[in-house]
């Protein structure tokens, strides 16, 4: 089970519904549209439904879910949304669907008509398989299984990569010094995109007037460009705020650069930065860092499941990383982001499902799948004919 409780979005939900939930995203300019798949792989969509991003065919607001037939049964393994809204997912199979507004060619159509339904991304992405999308505020990349990085969308300040300025209507290869490398990760500033190499290289193209490229100057990149100042760091995760830009190593430290007027990168005072600054947290090991296109908030994840948070926290300037009471980074985004909404898509680890014994436990005395039930002292007790026969047969 998912533990969505903490956005509100899910609020009106009753609890059987959301005992099913396995994955979930929430967006928008107000955190107040959600898009949640169940145990049985269907996709459903709630919320104002800005631009058709609920993907229902329609403009309706909705406070019930809706379910998303298209997608029922296809697998998401990632998803991202730009503040257009435009949503994207990448599938089990390698699709990539993408709906919402396309006023900037983002949903990669060749066109500039918004999209109410999901419809599959096929320029040049038919014989690839996607493994991750991410979003800008109007552009959109995609990573492939061979390391490749496709992009399309807003281009204003380079961040497709293309060489121009120019919108790119479908998806492009983002070639360039990326050419023969193999990138592994990537990420997406407001108006900026990020790649991490299986070398541990990072490379960013975009916008940088706030040094969110980590170049050490801040000029725009209209081709992916290696940050010098990391040669010998080994990256493993980039993650990209609306301007700042937070990197994991392999040895579990974290670097930071761009924007910093709400504190987001950690530095324990306000000052940008256009190279990567090494944060002081004073703690273990970390293993995950965190930050949304659509926020000023960063968080990380120690070894031992301790979560920091720092930035833009419900309206302060927080310069320092926060230890909280938190257990992921997930709950500092759903209570302290503006707006709360998801920096990832959230799901359910292979780990976090219930052991067998656990399963019973949770789904004994539970009325929907009961066999039958005794009358004990005027209180009903739900039980189950294979569990009294297996206790039967023990004694």
């Amino acid at each position: 089970m998912l533990d969505v409780g903490k956005w509100p979005v899910f609020a009106l939900l009753p609890p059987e519904e959301l005992r099913l939930i396995r994955q979930a995203c929430v967006f928008g300019s107000a955190a107040n549209e959600a898009l949640y798949v169940t145990v049985n792989d269907e996709v459903f969509a709630l919320g104002t439904n800005c631009s058709g991003c609920l993907g229902l065919g329609d403009l309706q607001s909705t406070i019930e879910p809706r379910r998303i037939d298209v997608l029922c049964g296809k697998k998401i393994v990632s998803l991202s949304y730009g503040t257009g809204p435009h949503v994207v997912i990448a599938t089990a199979d390698g699709e990539v669907f993408a709906w919402g507004h396309n006023g900037y060619s983002q949903l990669g159509n060749g066109t500039t008509n918004h999209g109410l339904t999901p419809a599959q991304v096929s320029t040049n992405l038919l014989n690839k398989r996607v493994t991750e999308v991410a979003c800008g505020s109007h552009h959109t990349i995609a990573l492939t299984t061979d390391g490749e990085v496709f992009a399309w969308g807003y281009n204003n300040s380079g961040q497709v990569g293309s060489g121009s300025t120019a919108n790119q209507p479908t998806p492009r290869r983002v070639s360039s010094c990326l050419q023969n490398k193999v990138v592994v990760n990537i990420a997406c500033g407001q108006l900026c995109s990020m790649a991490v190499l299986d070398n541990g290289e990072t490379y960013g193209w975009g916008y940088n007037c706030n040094g969110q490229l980590g170049l050490g100057n801040n000029g725009n990149q209209q081709t992916p460009c290696r940050i010098a100042a990391l040669q010998g760091v080994n990256i493993i995760q980039v993650t990209c705020g609306y301007a700042h830009t937070l990197a994991l190593t392999d040895e579990g430290f974290i670097y930071a650069w761009g924007a910093n007027s709400y504190g987001q990168l950690g530095t324990g005072n306000k000052s940008n930065q256009a190279v990567p600054t090494l944060i002081n947290t004073d703690k273990e090991r970390m293993v995950e860092v965190a930050a949304c296109h659509t926020s000023h908030t960063s968080a990380a994840k120690t070894q031992s499941g301790q979560v920091l948070m720092w930035g833009q926290c419900r309206g302060q300037a927080v310069a320092c990383p926060h230890l909280t009471h938190f257990g992921s980074t997930d709950d500092v985004f759903a209570c302290f982001a503006t707006p709360a909404v998801t920096w990832h898509l959230l799901t359910v680890d292979g780990d976090d499902y219930l052991t067998v014994a656990q399963s019973l436990k949770r789904e004994f005395d539970s009325p929907d799948i009961s066999d039958l039930k005794f009358l004990v002292d005027g209180k009903c007790i739900h039980v189950h004919k294979a569990l009294l026969k297996i206790r039967y047969l023990k004694d």
